[in-house]
């Protein structure tokens, strides 16, 4: 039988209805990545747990079971930040759709939830420019996923990249000197490229070609997947079923 894990930080990615009065809930944990719960009877009027499984809330959580999904079986939640309305709640939202549909489950991944956490304390103070926020949390989600790379490095060349040039970036290969067929990105500027590579989100082109790259290795790796959280950014109404509930399974990405 399958040890019980006890006292785990987590936060809430995803919920859902499972039944009359219980939900299905995707975490993400410290030392077990994004972990599949049922909570029985954690929407019932008489549970707590249905007001502690919010996104955005610190959690210490224990569960128990041997198969994919487990059983959560307590839930206290920590001091933690509050997104407010408007970009960084929609923010939050992007990064925890991010998750949901990107980790596979129970793979640790403890330096990605590091950057978790510091993405949220950023998003909470960042009033109107998130951007920098995101981008730097997609590099770490990046990284994490095996798909990381160098900004001022161009791998088919195998040199720096150079000011003055222009480059494509592809999600398999990172920044390129010749542009492949297939290339996802093409005609971004060496300089751009080398103010993000120093950490310069104020760059006006630099910010552009971070969107645009990120973008690219986003939409790569859903494979066709549609993002509800891209619709708060666009300015569009989200369809009914994008409730809190339904995006935080996931801006301007």
């Amino acid at each position: 039988m399958a040890q019980p894990v006890q006292q785990e930080p987590a936060y809430v990615l995803h919920r859902r209805p499972f039944r009359e009065t219980s939900l299905l809930v995707d975490l993400l944990t410290l030392n077990h990545g994004k972990v599949g719960v049922v909570a029985r009877g954690a929407s019932s009027a008489r549970s707590a747990l249905k007001a502690q499984l919010q996104p955005f809330q610190p959690l210490m959580v224990d569960w128990t079971g041997r198969s994919e999904l487990k059983t959560l079986t307590h839930a206290e939640t920590r001091p933690g930040v509050r997104l407010g309305q408007g970009l960084a709640l929609y923010s939050g939202f992007y990064l925890n759709e991010l998750l949901q549909k990107l980790l596979s489950p129970s793979d640790p991944a403890p330096e990605l939830f590091a950057a978790y956490i510091h993405a949220l304390d950023q998003l909470a103070s960042a009033q109107d420019d998130v951007e920098p926020v995101l981008r730097q949390f997609e590099m770490s989600l990046a990284e994490s996923l095996g798909y990381g790379f160098a900004w001022d490095r161009v791998t088919d060349l195998g040199q720096a990249v150079q000011p003055g040039q222009r480059y494509s970036y592809d999600p398999q290969q990172g920044i390129l000197a010749q542009a492949p067929d297939h290339g996802r990105v093409q005609g971004l500027p060496g300089d751009a490229l080398l103010a993000l590579a120093a950490g310069d989100f104020q760059n006006a082109a630099a910010r552009r070609v971070a969107k645009q790259v990120m973008r690219a290795l986003t939409d790569f790796l859903l494979q066709g997947r549609p993002l509800n959280s891209r619709a708060l950014f666009g300015g569009r109404t989200p369809s009914k079923s994008a409730t809190p509930d339904s995006l935080n399974k996931g801006t301007q990405s």
